[in-house]
């Protein structure tokens, strides 16, 4: 089963698909919609420390995620990176976060799509916008890779140029070249030290950098379409650095921009910090604009989202530890059935948004958030052995293609600063339950895999029937 379904993966995405994919997957309400709450709780100043040191993680992380995907192409990668050097039950578990993280998100996506809509038609109800989209992204997922890949590539240009464009055009407001209603003169970075660096403490820096790593998240979406990528020794480098020094310039640049022109008391009441800065300037139809532009973001991170979940239960039932059903290939090389159970999952976690926001629902996010730091954590602990194995086995690290610099130091930086960011959240009252749900659900894990191992000794269960070996 797992050579066979290999053999039928497509190696259609290029270097520009990769880089869009990784970007839509990051570039999403996170930026455009939250940014408002870290500039409220770390102050101007401390946010943007805070997404410099975002950006360092990212850095180190896919630095980590280059060596292991050039190294071993393959779809679902980390999870597998994680199951062969750290032990079977980590990656299992990686694998459940990071689907968990995705179909959690396809629920928000299409309600938050739905909720959008409502601005130009509201006399339809949420539900059969949010109904249409998960239609259109199901459609773009199971079509052919190639297809997947220049619909996200679009879909992700949209919101770059957007971003680009809101930076010139907030930089020529902070200089004054354009005028603000509520600034008599050029603001510049005033509103940097009006409450002083840190208004809320310094410990607020850490306390939001689990935010702000889950801003960054989706990054890693290169490594997982490692298994899709035409000529993953050179696209894969070349998209890591590409997508890092983009991330770099549009998150830190938009916030600058945010920061030096949105009063920090108004920042995280905010429905769009976007939109606030837009009016301010004196943009006509901003709302509409920015409207428009977070409903593309939206559909490219649900897009980008459904694939990566797929993958991850393919790559699951690929290492035979759930079922083989969702190991089946189309002609076209899609998980069809990996496709449709993530679709399925987006479908009830949207209907916990609406029936139990309060109690499943801030669970499930709560979860999430998490996530994708663990996922970071196994990466670079993954890279690590790797490497610490590739030079036991007698190998010289000048044959690897592309190396991690400076190991062991970037593993073991990258994996701290991901744990410290987990530390802080136990400080902060309003994300502290992400640890209260995740720690248990990672346990969960844990115990649901070596169960099912010990089943399938004995002989119970599918798993003992669909051996591939």
């Amino acid at each position: 089963m797992e050579k066979k379904s290999k053999q039928k993966f497509q190696r259609k995405m290029q270097t520009r698909h990769l880089v869009m994919l990784s970007l839509g997957g990051v570039i999403g309400t996170g930026l455009f919609l939250s940014s408002g709450y870290t500039i409220q709780q770390a102050g101007p100043f401390g946010t943007i420390l805070s997404y410099l040191i975002g950006a360092l993680v990212v850095y180190l992380v896919m630095l980590c995620l280059g060596e292991l995907s050039v190294h071993m192409p393959e779809t679902g990668a980390f999870h597998s990176y994680a199951t062969k050097y750290i032990g079977p039950g980590t990656g299992y578990t990686v694998a459940w976060l990071y689907w968990l993280t995705w179909t959690v998100a396809l629920g928000s996506e299409f309600t938050a799509a739905g909720l959008l809509m409502q601005r130009w038609f509201p006399s339809i109800n949420v539900w059969v916008w949010s109904l249409l989209f998960a239609i259109l992204v199901f459609v773009l997922n199971i079509l052919t890779v190639k297809f997947f890949a220049e619909s996200e590539f679009w879909f992700a240009s949209i919101k770059v140029i957007a971003i680009v464009l809101f930076i010139v055009v907030g930089a020529a407001a902070m200089v004054g070249s354009l005028p603000m209603t509520h600034f008599p003169s050029a603001p510049f970075f005033s509103n940097f030290t009006s409450a002083g660096l840190f208004p809320n403490g310094a410990f607020a820096i850490v306390m939001t950098m689990l935010a702000v790593n889950f801003a960054f998240s989706g990054t890693e979406l290169i490594g997982i379409a490692a298994g899709e990528t035409a000529n993953p020794e050179k696209t894969i480098p070349k998209a890591i650095r590409t997508t890092l020094w983009r991330l770099i310039i549009f998150f830190v640049g938009t916030i600058v921009v945010l920061s030096a022109l949105l009063p920090t008391s108004d920042a995280g009441v905010l429905e769009s910090p976007f939109v606030a800065v837009l009016e301010q300037i004196g943009v006509p139809y901003a709302a509409d604009i920015m409207n428009f532009v977070i409903l593309t973001a939206i559909l490219s991170a649900a897009n980008s989202g459904l694939y990566a979940s797929s993958r991850m239960l393919w790559s699951l039932a690929d290492k035979n530890t759930i079922s083989p059903i969702f190991a089946k290939l189309t002609k076209q090389g899609v998980p069809i059935y990996a496709v449709i159970f993530s679709m399925f999952g987006g479908g009830l976690a949207l209907f916990s948004s609406i029936i139990a926001p309060d109690t499943v629902y801030i669970v499930l996010v709560s979860i999430s958030g998490l996530a994708v730091v663990v996922v970071w954590m196994s990466i670079s602990a993954s890279q690590f052995l790797f490497r610490r194995q590739y030079i036991k086995e007698g190998n010289s690290v000048k044959d690897l293609v592309y190396r991690t610099p400076f190991y062991p130091l970037v593993p073991i930086a990258s994996f701290i600063l991901c744990l410290v960011s987990c530390i802080g959240i136990a400080f902060d009252p309003t994300q502290r339950i992400a640890l209260y749900s995740g720690i248990p659900f990672i346990l969960f894990c844990y115990a649901s895999y070596y169960l099912t191992q010990r089943l399938k000794k004995r002989g119970v269960g599918y798993v003992q029937q669909n051996q591939p070996y």
